[in-house]
């Protein structure tokens, strides 16, 4: 049986160097593999031209680069959002979310397959967990992204939307731009895709390690956000990491009757412990954090409800970024009202509690928050 070859993003850059001791070869040739990786993101071994041609044999032999199988991409927003689906070499799929934006570009980016936590409102979640990702299956995901903004620069910025595209699904109103106006790099990657980071700690970590080092993909602390629905251990680890990357939490309620009602986790750790914990990170840390609150009509909205978090949230070092509910087939749950949504933030603002609402990318192609399925992905 041959044995299969191992991927060259699975190496840090001491992997490397120990790597090529085995081939003989001196270190400086580590940094010159991670920069053609990460920077000239070449896709063939062989593409590798500062490398002896000699070395690029031996090494093509048992390595790759990358281990997912691209499936596709379908687009929306008048081609500023791109979805890709990626088969891993277990067969499970899962998406990442490409968003360019004139002054940046984002990718949402999945940390696991599935995903155990159960929230009543996502798609994701509804899959169970399926398998944890290795640290180069999510670098691969920012790689790609990478390789995307690329080609988009500046050949097909004019091209005409496709029958995939579907421009113009926010009802709140699109801020996606124009192709005409695309970034010139990634510079944000955010761990809100599918799966939950904090259950896949040490592998995701390892991904950020790799996503920050400035030898290769070079993405500062600040462009990095991680979104959790709550895992106390996990906020407890971060506020000692190295790296002041961004954290987000998903909240969507403000007491325990409700959100253990739609989000299984608070049943571990509930409301008060969760809130606690997030002030002594803001203390530890001095970084600002931000609560996800995904609006449901009729179940979450109410402006009691936002008088009752507002109550929860006064003092601390936040930022409520509310989320009207994007639909998933077969979940009998509403998309709040405009209206319902802006009297929710006019509670939280007239409190002193900092709040936006997200506008929304990628509705139309099952892109959006909470939308992410793997194994299902619209579009002809």
């Amino acid at each position: 049986m041959t044995t299969p070859r191992r991927d060259l993003l699975a190496y840090t850059l001491p992997e490397l160097v120990d790597l090529l001791a085995m081939y003989t070869q001196p270190a400086f040739r580590a940094k010159q593999i991670y920069r053609q990786l990460y920077v000239n993101l070449v896709d063939d071994i062989q593409q590798m031209t500062d490398l002896p041609l000699a070395l690029r044999s031996e090494l093509a032999q048992h390595h790759a680069i990358g281990s997912l199988t691209y499936v596709r991409t379908v687009s929306a927003d008048n081609q500023m959002t791109h979805k890709a689906l990626f088969q891993l070499p277990t067969g499970e799929q899962i998406e990442s979310v490409l968003m360019l934006y004139p002054d940046r570009a984002t990718v949402c980016v999945s940390t696991q397959a599935g995903c155990a936590m159960g929230c009543t409102f996502c798609a994701t979640g509804r899959l169970g967990l399926l398998r944890n990702l290795e640290s180069h299956h999510i670098v691969e995901q920012v790689v790609w992204a990478r390789r995307t903004l690329r080609s988009l620069q500046p050949s097909t910025a004019h091209t005409a939307p496709t029958q995939a595209d579907a421009s113009g699904d926010d009802w709140w109103g699109n801020d996606g731009g124009h192709p005409d106006a695309l970034p010139q790099h990634l510079g944000n990657v955010v761990f809100m895709g599918m799966g939950e980071p904090f259950a896949n700690y040490d592998r995701w970590w390892k991904a950020v390690e790799c996503l920050h080092d400035p030898n290769g993909i070079n993405i500062g602390a600040r462009g990095l956000t991680v979104s959790t629905v709550g895992l106390v251990p996990g906020i407890k680890k971060l506020a000692d990491a190295p790296y002041p990357i961004n954290l987000a939490i998903s909240l969507h309620a403000p007491n325990d009757a409700l959100r253990s009602s739609m989000m299984p986790v608070n049943d571990r750790w509930n409301v008060d412990e969760l809130l606690a914990t997030t002030r002594a990170y803001i203390t530890k840390t001095n970084r600002r954090v931000s609560f996800e609150y995904v609006l449901l009509q009729g179940q979450n909205d109410t402006p009691e409800l936002a008088a009752e978090l507002a109550d929860k949230l006064q003092g601390m070092l936040c930022h409520v970024n509310l989320i009207p509910w994007n639909p998933v087939p077969g979940m009998p749950l509403g998309r709040s009202e405009r209206q319902r949504v802006v009297a929710f933030q006019r509670v939280l603002q007239d409190a002193h509690v900092a709040c936006t609402v997200r506008v929304e990318r990628g509705m139309s192609i099952a892109a959006a928050c909470g939308q992410l399925a793997g194994s299902v992905i619209t579009g002809p």
